[in-house]
């Protein structure tokens, strides 16, 4: 196979209103010369013996039963020497046993060596000869308009390749998770969670994470992959250490919008806008205040709230972020270092009457605070730190607890004197717009 110019001749322009034509550098794409077609089969065959199938099992409860499969998806091999497979944490949830089959026919057992829900990637390991690994390339490079291969086994079909084009990048809230994902009109349906998203040379450059779909789950057109700059990140500490060690700085953070870019007199509607920053956090002492909008953290430009959550949760704990932000429309910088997220500890800052728990800040309700459901009084979450104990559990910003195990809350300082008496874990009821709800806090 070879390069052949685009329609054999050079691309022409025509300049507006001149009629003048001016040839251009003619535009290759690879076309096999010996079957007359053109094709990326080149580029794309050498990744695809990497690509595939995990099925996760549930340990039988009888004696002599044989392992129950309780989901599927798909992985690619990364490290073909240690036998290093990555996929999505969802493939490999709830199981105690897993097998990964390759494209060559053979199956392994694998182990698990580590998930991290928040970014929702795992790795498995397998002890195989003979593998192949896909080559990684670098998602910040990635512009929209590049064309993207998904690979993986969509509704119980052997190996299938799908063909895109990035369509958006850096896309957040689409769960409640770190998110920087990069956004694909490429098909994928269920069973390719897990499997690679490639460039055109058929290098990785995520994998498949989610899809939008409007009603059946079927491919709208709306794909979603964690980006191999995430993703890589992720792995290296999960093959290390079989965990992720999450940073935080202490904020609520909310996307800018237009109407809210008017509110607060800012010239620009791309950024990510601080709600609320935990007394005495890393932000605090940064200098960040309530209504400061991030637009720029590490060098990365930031145009929502996912932006500022996908650096600071993969920042490592000790580690300096640059901030650029706005305030009262004047750019500002500052330096904020990351602090190592504890979930299990309680901080009460007595002259906010404010405090941390379990990955969640919360605050005495004060005057200026709407009521919620025809309540005044009790603790508002002011904060819900991704892949925390408290998000686990559901709990989310904007809720208010009213009661913790039997005791009415009616101050920070009352909830987190009932989290300190109870280590094991805290029964919550909390009023989230007119419902009551229980959650339970529990140490990991």
């Amino acid at each position: 196979m070879g390069w052949r110019q685009f329609g054999a001749v050079a691309i022409v322009a025509v300049l507006a209103g001149s009629g003048t034509a001016i040839a251009q550098p003619a535009l290759p794409i690879p076309f096999d010369a010996e079957r007359g077609v053109f094709s990326f089969a080149d580029q794309i065959e050498r990744s695809l013996p990497a690509v595939v199938r995990v099925t996760t099992l549930n340990r039988a409860s009888t004696a002599g039963a044989r392992p129950r499969e309780i989901a599927g998806g798909s992985g690619v091999i990364i490290d073909a020497g240690a036998g290093i497979v990555i996929t999505n944490q969802h493939v490999v949830d709830g199981g105690n046993t897993f097998r990964v089959d390759l494209t060559d026919g053979r199956s392994f057992d694998a182990e698990l060596l580590g998930a991290d829900d928040a970014t929702d990637v795992a790795v498995l390991r397998i002890s195989a000869q003979g593998l192949s690994q896909v080559e990684i390339a670098d998602s910040d490079r990635l512009r929209t308009g590049d064309l993207v291969f998904a690979v993986g086994h969509p509704l119980g079909l052997d190996q299938t390749l799908t063909m895109g084009v990035v369509s958006g990048l850096g896309r957040s809230g689409i769960g409640d998770a770190i998110e920087d994902y990069i956004q694909t009109d490429a098909a994928v349906n269920s069973g390719n969670s897990g499997g690679p998203l490639l460039d055109s040379a058929g290098r990785l450059i995520g994998i498949n994470t989610a899809i939008l779909s409007g009603g059946g789950g079927g491919n709208d057109g709306l794909a979603f992959a964690v980006p191999s700059r995430i993703l890589m990140v992720v792995v290296h500490q999960l093959r290390e250490a079989g965990q992720v060690s999450r940073g935080r700085i202490g904020v609520t953070m909310g996307s800018l919008t237009a109407e809210r870019a008017r509110l607060l007199g800012t010239p620009i509607i791309r950024g990510a806008v601080i709600e609320d920053v935990a007394p005495g956090s890393a932000a605090d002492r940064a200098g960040l205040r309530r209504n400061d909008v991030i637009v720029g953290m590490a060098g990365r430009t930031v145009e929502s709230s996912g932006g500022v959550t996908s650096v600071v949760g993969l920042a490592q704990p000790g580690s300096s972020l640059d901030v650029r932000f706005l305030r009262d429309g004047i750019e500002q910088q500052t330096t904020v270092v990351v602090e190592e997220t504890a979930p299990v500890a309680v901080q009460v800052a007595a002259a906010g009457d404010a405090g941390q728990a379990f990955g969640a800040g919360f605050r005495s309700m004060r005057s200026t605070d709407r009521p919620v459901d025809g309540v005044s009084s009790g603790v508002l979450i002011t904060y819900v730190e991704p892949g925390s104990v408290a998000a686990a559990s559901g709990l989310m910003a904007g809720d208010v607890v009213v009661r913790a195990n039997t005791s009415d809350v009616t101050s920070a300082d009352h909830l987190a004197t009932e989290i300190r008496e109870n280590p094991d874990g805290v029964q919550l009821m909390v009023i989230r717009g007119s419902e009551r709800l229980p959650i339970s806090l529990r140490p990991a």
